[in-house]
């Protein structure tokens, strides 16, 4: 696998430009093979201010330990990167961002120097088109702390003859646990935050153009307040997974559910489920995290 160290992070908005002038060559078939490049990225500080802006745009508290879903935000140059570079098969603006696992292994601290990898993996079909991954994984003093797998859908013709995926189990809880209330400019306060300034989250003209009635709230900002409503109650070492239903259409209210899993047999830590849910009950997101063994 050829791999390129990066001196610095990229510059996100000169390579939204670059998709967006590209996307129309971008026009690979069903079965596209990903590029096998790793872009690797040493050093990664963190700023407490930009710290500070993320964890009150989410909900969490102020600690010196990064939050579960926040070395994401560091990574994700590296993979818009991957994902504009020349032999990348697919246009960026269109990929739809389906399910993301994140595992942490051990706390990261503010004060941590992180090492963060970055690749493609894993191409199959799936009954709307093309699945595909991006591997992420971060690394303290040459510890693998923290590993992340974002997977996107690139629609296609249809095709029902491919199995679907097994999903996260429904939560069955009626009573919301929380309900939150998420003003029209959430998506350009996470934009500013994230550095994920897709269109569709910034203007109600720009998302319209890509067939949303409003802008819609970014799936990882989604995550993230999920999370913020376990904090101190998240294990050290543990695997958090959701999967992103119906786009959360802002400003909106939105209703947080959590429910315990059922034990199942050989299992020392029984899953936790949570579920995003519209007002009206549509999903939003499924989630299902539980701690990891000793």
């Amino acid at each position: 696998m050829p791999t390129e160290e990066l001196s610095e992070s990229p510059n996100l908005g000169a390579l939204y430009l670059k998709a967006a002038g590209t996307a129309p060559l971008r026009r690979a078939g069903r079965d596209a093979e990903l590029p096998d490049t790793e872009y690797v990225r040493s050093g990664i500080t963190i700023d407490r201010e930009h710290l500070a802006d993320y964890n009150r745009l989410c909900g969490f508290g102020t600690r010196d330990e990064l939050p579960i879903t926040y070395p994401h935000i560091t990574s994700f140059p590296l993979a818009v990167r991957l994902m504009t570079d020349r032999d990348f098969p697919h246009p960026l603006v269109g990929l739809v961002h389906v399910a993301n696992r994140i595992t942490r292994y051990e706390p990261v601290s503010v004060t941590d120097s992180m090492t963060q990898r970055v690749r493609l993996a894993n191409p199959r079909r799936h009954p709307k088109g093309q699945r595909f991954d991006v591997i992420t994984e971060t690394s303290v003093d040459d510890r693998l702390v923290w590993s992340e797998t974002s997977t996107y859908l690139r629609r296609g013709t249809s095709d029902d003859s491919v199995p679907r995926p097994e999903g996260i189990p429904e939560v069955t809880a009626e009573t919301p646990t929380a309900v939150w209330r998420l003003p029209a400019n959430l998506g350009r306060r996470y934009a500013a935050v994230s550095g994920d300034r897709n269109p569709i989250h910034l203007h109600p003209l720009t998302a319209k153009a890509f067939g949303f009635p409003r802008t819609i709230a970014h799936g990882m900002w989604s995550k993230a307040r999920c999370l913020a409503a376990f904090e101190g109650r998240l294990p050290d070492a543990c695997t958090v997974e959701v999967e992103f239903a119906k786009p959360v259409l802002l400003p909106s209210k939105v209703d947080f559910t959590e429910q315990p899993r059922t034990e199942q047999p050989g299992e020392a830590d029984p899953a936790k489920l949570f579920a995003l849910r519209s007002a009206s009950g549509k999903p939003h997101l499924k989630g299902r995290l539980h701690g990891l063994p000793e």
